[in-house]
């Protein structure tokens, strides 16, 4: 079983900075074999993509209302990823939430029901 725990949420002002992480850990798995992704749910609102990183290529893909601010990354030697978040908006708030997959697709990697392991999820306000 994959176990991912984010950490680094909590309560900014806009134009502020976060960097969250999320520690992949589950005896047997292959971090390096796992694209993996971000997603964030503001309150009442659906579960939405906002980057991944593919397994191989480490190609890096975003969500139109992120790029150019956010930053995904991962290290393999800590079996961390990570997403940078500069420039924070108030319709940034969100719970967000670090996925993991291994047979994903690159056609499926914003879709969040493709993804087979999630983390609980770490707060991140923005105020104005």
């Amino acid at each position: 079983q994959v176990h991912l725990v984010e950490t680094g949420g909590g309560s900014v002002q806009t134009g502020d900075s976060l960097r969250l992480s999320c520690e992949f850990s589950g005896s047997g798995y292959n971090f390096r074999r796992y694209v993996l992704g971000w997603f964030r749910q503001a309150a009442g609102k659906e579960r939405e993509f906002v980057a991944a990183i593919f397994r191989n290529s480490g190609h890096e893909y975003y969500s139109d209302s992120v790029r150019g601010r956010f930053t995904i990354s991962k290290d393999v030697a800590k079996n961390t990823a990570y997403l940078q978040m500069n420039n924070l908006r108030p319709e940034d708030t969100a719970v967000y939430y670090c996925a993991a997959d291994q047979s994903l697709i690159l056609s499926s990697i914003r879709q969040y029901a493709q993804y087979d392991y999630w983390g609980q999820g770490t707060p991140v306000t923005v105020s104005s």
